[in-house]
């Protein structure tokens, strides 16, 4: 970042403003340069006269919730971050169907667990997603056969031109693991989204997310990972054709295709993130040769990179094929 943005950034935000941030701290496969520049959000109404405030000021930024889904460079991020911990909800059981409102930085999880304890049904498939409801949306996040738009009743947009917004589910066009949000990038962002659920018995919701709750720690790995890596093709698994291309339990340094799930990279240690991405790269081709079927990622991949990659992330960030 330059000396004039990071010299405005001190002005506007003074002690709230922190330098120089091991991002590996923020994402949940703990990899990750430095960011020049990081601001903490915890609310909806600050993160909407934060974000004004830097488009006023011309400042480019990114957006981190939990972190999960996303590959950070090893070079750092020189655009300013916003780590956003808005994570207030209300839920109402007082309409038909009940809702839940959630601002953007909720931890989806935490939402589905807190619905859950109300006896309201819908948000079980999502008791175990680390993600925040902000990211939810934007990708289209699901499991089980069910995922984001399963649920969403509107959502509350602040958008550079328009101001802020309410969109209702059609405009969000979801398809499979993305949203218009995604497929066309823009300066719009979430601040809150309202889901709506359906009353239930306790114990039988409960009971429906222990289930899922044993079945992810059966299938999935442990360990710093971004969750999955390929969205998967229409009738098949991508794990199953990584797997049969035979890379399940490859590794570039320290960073590993698991072995026991092939649509997994796992850091083992201190991996770096330039041999992640190799490692998706690898996979991509590998299942193209073989099968003729391509794999598009589902991860966000930020910060500063060689050249040599940049139209790979260009596609990769906007769920097109590479």
């Amino acid at each position: 970042m330059d000396e004039k943005s990071m010299s405005l950034l001190h002005q506007t935000f003074a002690d709230r403003l922190q330098e120089n941030v091991h991002m590996a701290n923020y994402t949940t496969i703990n990899i990750g340069g430095e960011a020049d520049a990081l601001l903490i959000i915890y609310s909806a109404v600050e993160m909407e006269n934060f974000i004004n405030k830097l488009w006023e000021l011309d400042i480019p930024f990114v957006i981190l919730g939990s972190g999960s889904n996303v590959l950070i460079s090893d070079k750092g991020i020189r655009d300013l971050v916003l780590i956003n911990r808005a994570h207030n909800l209300r839920i109402n059981t007082n309409v038909n169907p009940a809702s839940v409102w959630a601002e953007s930085g909720a931890n989806l999880a935490q939402v589905a667990r807190q619905t859950a304890l109300r006896g309201l049904s819908g948000l079980e498939w999502a008791s175990a997603i680390p993600g925040t409801v902000g990211g939810a949306v934007y990708g289209n996040a699901g499991a089980y056969k069910k995922d984001i738009s399963c649920n969403l009743l509107s959502a509350e947009i602040l958008h550079r031109l328009q101001g802020k917004q309410i969109w209702n589910k059609e405009q969000f066009q979801f398809s499979y693991r993305t949203s218009i949000l995604k497929k066309e990038p823009q300066e719009a962002i979430i601040l809150s989204s309202i889901f709506t659920l359906e009353k239930g018995d306790t114990d039988m919701i409960k009971s429906k997310m222990e289930e899922y709750r044993q079945k992810r720690m059966i299938t999935q790995p442990p360990g710093s990972s971004f969750g999955s890596i390929f969205h998967n093709p229409e009738g098949e698994k991508a794990g199953r054709l990584i797997e049969a291309a035979g890379l399940k339990g490859k590794k570039l340094g320290e960073a590993e295709i698991s072995p026991i799930h092939a649509n997994f990279i796992i850091n083992t240690g201190n991996a770096q993130a330039k041999d992640v991405l190799d490692l998706i790269l690898l996979a991509k081709q590998a299942v193209e040769s073989n099968f003729r079927i391509q794999l598009i990622p589902e991860i966000q991949i930020m910060g500063e990179w060689d050249h040599k990659y940049e139209p790979i992330i260009r596609a990769i960030n906007t769920g097109k094929d590479v």
